[in-house]
């Protein structure tokens, strides 16, 4: 038996825009992270907005020394994003990591691979949001050990913020923060945000599942409540130039 030799035929076609003909959105994810990129489903929704996704090398262990390391991966990091097009909006998704590397440093180190691209990240997204909600005294719900969650205090306070509340699960491993149940993520936000002094609540952390307690915990405690993942995908649309309105659960989405 003999292979039948077929002539190719040119096909002719047109181009378009592609997927990203209104936002090229790059995202750097933790190699640790198991949660973003789920809650970030509700973003997928969005007609010609375009979501492309990079792994950072991150240690399974949250110290300052491990997060303080992800600064010299970032380029390449951002450099595996597709650059066919220039990237809009690039977000380094560490909040931890932002504070002790520090925002204008990831922007530099995102912008070496990428120099038209707005750049943010949960830290800078969640003082914009803070601002925007009019929130000055918020309570901090933070899963780290006392030495990282010291440093994500100094830079909230550092940014004209007044942490007026602060609890921790002190927690270490990445893995052990991803498996935090969402009820008691509820519980802990709802128990630090009760005090008069607190005008809302921030709950720290890429890998904390918050999405569906937001709504809930806001309407208990009649007060915003605002979480890495939430404020960094508020931001993002934001940067893009995007609509929010609706986009995401709570009344920084929503308000």
């Amino acid at each position: 038996m003999t292979l039948r030799e077929l002539q190719s035929r040119h096909l002719p076609f047109e181009a378009d825009a592609g997927n990203a003909s209104r936002a090229a959105i790059g995202l750097i994810v933790l190699q640790s992270d198991e949660t973003l990129e789920v809650e970030f489903r509700s973003l997928s929704g969005l007609e010609g907005v375009a979501f492309y996704h990079s792994r950072i090398p991150s240690a399974h262990d949250v110290t300052p020394h491990t997060l303080q390391s992800m600064h010299e991966e970032l380029p390449r990091a951002a450099g595996l994003l597709p650059d066919a097009q220039p990237m809009d909006v690039v977000a380094y998704c560490c909040t931890s990591g932002t504070a002790v590397i520090g925002p204008d440093n990831v922007a530099a180190a995102v912008q070496s691979k990428h120099p038209s691209a707005k750049v943010t990240n949960p830290m800078s997204a969640v003082l914009a949001a803070c601002a925007h909600l009019g929130v000055k005294r918020p309570a901090l719900v933070s899963p780290y050990t006392r030495s990282v969650s010291r440093t994500l205090q100094d830079n909230l306070e550092a940014a004209g913020l007044e942490i007026a509340a602060l609890g921790s699960f002190e927690q270490e491993e990445e893995a052990v923060v991803a498996r935090i149940s969402q009820a008691s993520l509820q519980e802990a936000i709802c128990e630090i945000g009760a005090s008069d002094d607190v005008d809302a609540v921030f709950a720290s952390c890429t890998n904390l599942r918050s999405f569906d307690v937001i709504e809930a915990c806001e309407a208990a405690l009649n007060k915003p409540v605002i979480t890495s993942n939430q404020a960094l995908a508020w931001h993002i649309l934001q940067c893009a130039g995007l609509p929010t309105k609706g986009v995401g659960p709570g009344r920084l989405f929503n308000g």
